[in-house]
């Protein structure tokens, strides 16, 4: 061959090798996105959808509808808030309904328009289809759908919960106006700057009148406020407070109060049975927005940006309150479902069952004590796991309201298959913990009679075990 083929021959293999890496470069690990939604419904209020689900997402998750504020959209509200990380850690798929100049001209909902603000009517129907497509789209568990929203779109959050509340199990009113406020766009402006004093019993008759004469069980809701906001008054969160206990049938004393990061106050209002049933957010000089903080940590969130303020996680601290880390914003009173038993296993999966149990609206099912699934049935397969490996299993009952109740008696789950495993150690030791054998002076590793060198004790190797009784050597690097 001559130089000049060498040449080439060479710079072709470089070539190939630079091919088959470009090709080999991993994929991201998420290919969930932003996602616009079309033929949802009839959609009377001409509002556009978009939705984040996150990979492999199971059924019976919960959905999280956000409602972005004025001269927003559906973008913004996801590129800041910070719920697609909390989507994609707890596990729920999240829709961002999106109203545009066409419906108001500073790209607001018309929280304040009665063919806009009435069940069955305009945007808050829109918003109950998107829902109902969520739902059925995804498999969502219906019993834990949650509603929060920024200014307008705290408003908006407002007139669902009142509308809806046989949709929504929890809502979280950002910098927003307490429902039945504002008729038009005069008194709207009136809310916002000079808010309407009402008794709670008023603003409480508001929710009820709306709602369609529903009983119960109510929306647990969230309340964030900065207490240096121009745009909505501060005095609006105490009205939307006063609102939502009287509709609990709960007084306006807090049951505690506790001090958080960015000069936050969480003041927690329980209900009959002494668990959270309204809590109110105050931040501290906080302008008009909403509250992040951007940061790594798994109570940070968020980016900064115009009413996106860097003070404290609001989402966070939402998502807990709703119970969507399986914290369950408090200890539910169902019992603990029975006859937990393990109906099959694969290399890779486990399925349980057990018996249903009456008031229970959905099942957390835990793997270790970590929850590692939601489901609305009476059974689970897990999914992902190792092959050969024992699993302990709990299953615990949720409520209506998003509440665990206690958690059934464990039960063990060993996957089929074999588990590869690796062995370190001198040759005696090997050949003495029946991992290999000697012969002639030399060790040989069992299954595979790979050569290890002399038997002594000095002579050390890792031996991986690659199926019952055969091992080979592995001291380069053992993959199991």
């Amino acid at each position: 061959m001559s130089v000049r083929d060498r040449t080439r021959l060479s710079c072709w293999a470089g070539l190939l090798a630079l091919l088959l890496a470009l090709f080999a470069v991993p994929q991201s690990a998420s290919a969930a996105s932003l996602t616009q939604v079309t033929g949802f419904g009839s959609n009377p209020g001409n509002l556009s959808m978009y939705t984040y689900v996150p990979d492999n997402l199971p059924s019976g998750a919960p959905v999280v509808v956000a409602l972005h504020g004025c001269t927003q959209s559906a973008s913004d509200y996801y590129s800041h808030s910070g719920w697609p990380k909390y989507a994609d850690a707890y596990g729920f798929a999240l829709v961002f309904p999106q109203t545009s100049s066409a419906n108001n001209a500073n790209s607001c909902f018309n929280w304040y328009q009665s063919g806009d603000y009435t069940r069955g009517q305009g945007e808050a129907l829109s918003i109950k289809q998107m829902v109902d497509y969520a739902t059925t789209q995804y498999a969502s568990n219906r019993a834990r759908v949650y509603v929060t929203g920024l200014s307008a779109g705290g408003a908006m959050t407002s007139v669902m919960l009142a509308d809806y509340p046989d949709v929504f199990a929890g809502g979280s009113i950002d910098s927003g106006i307490p429902v039945g406020c504002a008729t038009d766009l005069s008194s709207g402006l009136t809310c916002e700057y000079n808010p309407v004093s009402k008794t709670p019993q008023q603003w409480g008759d508001l929710v009820r009148s709306a709602s369609g004469g529903w009983s119960g069980p109510w929306p647990r809701v969230a309340v964030w406020q900065g207490s240096g906001d121009s745009t909505v008054n501060p005095a609006n969160a105490t009205e939307s407070r006063d609102q939502w206990t009287n509709v609990w049938g709960i007084g306006q004393t807090p049951s505690s109060t506790t001090t958080l990061t960015g000069g936050t106050t969480q003041a927690v209002y329980n209900d009959a049975d002494g668990n959270p049933a309204v809590e109110t957010f105050t931040v501290a000089g906080m302008a008009h927005g909403l509250a992040v903080n951007p940061g790594s940590g798994a109570d940070q969130c968020g980016t900064t940006g115009t009413y996106y303020l860097n003070y404290i996680c609001s989402s966070y601290y939402t998502a807990k309150f709703w119970g969507l880390d399986g914290s369950s914003g408090g200890t539910g009173s169902l019992p603990a479902p029975s006859g937990l038993k393990v109906t099959g296993t694969t290399d890779t999966s486990a399925s349980l069952s057990w018996n249903a149990v009456s008031g229970a609206a959905s099942y957390d099912v835990y793997r270790g004590g970590t929850k590692t699934g939601s489901t609305a049935s009476t059974s689970y397969t897990d999914t992902g796991l190792a092959s050969g490996t024992g699993y302990s299993y709990t299953v615990a009952a949720v409520d209506a309201s998003g509440r665990a109740g206690a958690a059934s008696a464990a039960v063990s789950a060993t996957t089929t298959g074999f588990q590869p495993q690796c062995f370190r150690a001198n040759n005696y030791n090997q050949v003495a913990s029946g991992r290999a054998h000697q012969s002639g002076g030399y060790t040989y590793a069992n299954g595979s009679d790979q050569n290890m060198g002399l038997y002594n004790t000095f002579t050390t190797h890792t031996l991986e075990e690659t199926s019952t009784g055969y091992y080979v050597i592995a001291d380069s690097g053992c993959p199991a």
